[in-house]
């Protein structure tokens, strides 16, 4: 189950914010959690979104970790209005687009 929130938007969209396990084979460092930003219709599209990529177990109860405001403006610049970060509390790190953290690693058929 993910921790996390959403934000509704004057035009009626949401930006949700999730925070993961980091997948096996992505680009975040095994054992870690990753902040994932979506931006879609209403929250049930935007959960669709991060379990079409493969993380099904994704769930939001509640609202206890909504999106900052930064998160906010970070998905909505992105093209694909879905992001993800490793470290949510360095915010030295930038955001990456959500396929460098679902690449299989190198040799995986």
């Amino acid at each position: 189950m993910a921790g996390g929130g959403f934000v509704k938007l004057p035009d009626g969209s949401v930006v949700v914010a999730l925070s993961l396990p980091s997948p096996p084979g992505g680009e975040a460092r095994p054992g870690t959690r990753v902040r994932v930003l979506v931006h879609a219709a209403n929250r049930q599209r935007a959960l669709t979104r991060v379990r079409n990529l493969g993380l099904r177990a994704v769930f939001l109860r509640g609202n206890s970790e909504p999106p900052t405001p930064d998160e906010v403006s970070a998905a909505l610049h992105h093209p694909d209005g879905l992001v993800w970060r490793s470290a949510p509390e360095d915010e030295t790190e930038w955001w990456h687009p959500i396929a460098r953290l679902l690449r299989r690693p190198a040799g995986a058929a």
